[in-house]
């Protein structure tokens, strides 16, 4: 099973608003066949907290004009991790630190990576 093409089309243009804010070291996982409660994750990160709460911003803005609202978010406050839930997909906003300490990429290095845009800023995952 992979991911539907709801999910793909949200971690698309999660990852594109996400780069058009500068997040940096942007990749998608396509974790549907290891898990039951969601199909992909997105993982990008920032240089400082006030960046993160820009692309968490701009996330949300291109999602809702999708029609996708968040079913959970987490970490806003602190402004150094925040996980936003969408059902099909999960977007980690990370600052850099937590993303270099959690390495998530490593967790999900099995899964299938979901192409993205040319225009999006890559990850270095693998």
């Amino acid at each position: 099973m992979t991911a539907t093409d709801r999910a793909l089309e949200l971690v698309r243009t999660a990852a594109q608003a996400a780069s058009d804010k500068l997040a940096e070291n942007i990749i998608a996982f396509d974790v549907s066949e290891q898990l039951v409660i969601t199909d992909a994750f997105l993982l990008c990160s920032a240089p400082n907290d006030r960046q993160v709460k820009a692309v968490v911003d701009e996330v949300e803005d291109r999602l809702r004009d999708l029609g996708a609202k968040p079913v959970r978010r987490e970490g806003e406050r602190e402004g150094r991790w925040v996980l936003i839930d969408y059902g099909d997909v999960v977007v980690h906003i990370q600052h850099e630190e937590e993303r270099s300490f959690y390495a998530l990429e490593r967790l999900w290095r099995d899964c299938p990576i979901v192409p993205l845009p040319d225009t999006v800023t890559p990850g270095r995952g693998r």
